[in-house]
């Protein structure tokens, strides 16, 4: 039975908002921390199904600029990788609080992808063949890849939606039915921040190094990904152009806005997806940390450019 739409917006206000009931700290790695973490993620889930979506229909122009986006064959093979990252490596876990939160998270990226797979359907946009599920043989690497990478296109994501939501771009309609998948987004890497805590601590002194060096090997390929360069480092895969989200600003805009501009729209949107969940959880950081460095050292080049140079006598 489908969720009433009086059942939907109530989800969706509730998807915003949650604390953890017991008072006091969350020590990170901690049962209370993981127990905190799962909850979240169980208590802020939205029932909203795909076939309930009624999307708006376009003026030809809008329509033109839908489908003229260099998104969405992207857009479909990530969610479905994501998919099958995310229940593969879950069902790795003997903790049961993770096991039901990650696959369950896997669920609602193949829910993502059923969203996507309305909207391009109901809009003719064609998509190339869809590649097969990729799932590595090392899972771990497999979930960290992908949970790395949705904290990155994540915080831009919210930065062009905004963007596109201010400049009126495109519908106001078209901008509201996607606002509940953007949130969950910011659920998805608020549950893989407070995993990686978690995980981290669980961990002996040299397996935590080895972990570590994990973690940099990551950072590594998503920035040779991100820059065109990864060819071959991934299963044997060809890198998909990922940069649109870093981008993608002039697809979603007729604003002329600066890469630093984008930036300070990111962090505050980035902040404002997460104002509403209990502040003891971790947030995602290394992404916005960058951020606010580039618009900081940004803003001081611009106020050392504008100084006059002195006079000197002839």
């Amino acid at each position: 039975m489908l969720p009433s739409q009086t059942e939907i917006d109530a989800a969706d206000r509730r998807a915003r908002t949650w604390a953890w009931p017991s008072p006091g700290a969350l020590p990170i790695g901690s049962d209370a921390h993981r127990d905190a973490a799962c909850q979240m993620f169980r208590d802020t889930f939205n029932p909203y199904k795909p076939s309930v979506i009624e999307w708006p229909t376009l003026e030809p122009e809008a329509l033109q600029r839908l489908t003229s986006l260099p998104i969405w064959d992207i857009a479909v093979s990530t969610e479905n990788k994501a998919r099958a990252r995310m229940r593969a490596y879950g069902e790795t876990l003997s903790d049961p609080a993770w096991r039901e939160a990650i696959i369950q998270n896997g669920w609602e990226e193949n829910r993502h992808r059923e969203v996507l797979s309305h909207l391009v359907t109901s809009y003719g946009i064609k998509l190339a063949p869809e590649p097969p599920d990729d799932v590595p043989a090392d899972r771990e690497w497999g979930y960290l890849v992908t949970g790395y990478s949705e904290c990155i296109d994540s915080f831009f994501a919210f930065g062009l939606f905004e963007l596109a939501r201010r400049s009126g771009f495109f519908p106001e309609a078209l901008v509201d039915t996607f606002e509940p998948v953007i949130q969950e987004e910011a659920r998805h890497i608020l549950l893989f921040a407070n995993w990686l805590a978690w995980q981290r601590r669980q961990l002996r002194p040299l397996a935590r190094i080895r972990f570590e060096l994990r973690v940099v090997r990551v950072w590594i390929f998503l920035a040779m990904e991100r820059i065109g360069i990864a060819r071959g480092m991934d299963a044997g895969e060809k890198a998909p152009d990922n940069n649109f989200t870093m981008t993608g600003s002039a697809a979603v805009s007729d604003v002329n806005i600066s890469p630093l501009g984008l930036m300070a729209i990111c962090l505050a949107e980035n902040d404002r997806r997460f104002a509403g969940y209990d502040p003891r959880l971790l947030r995602p950081t290394t992404t916005p940390t960058l951020a606010r460095l580039a618009v900081w050292v940004g803003g001081v080049l611009r106020r050392f450019g504008r100084r006059q140079p002195l006079q000197t006598a002839a």
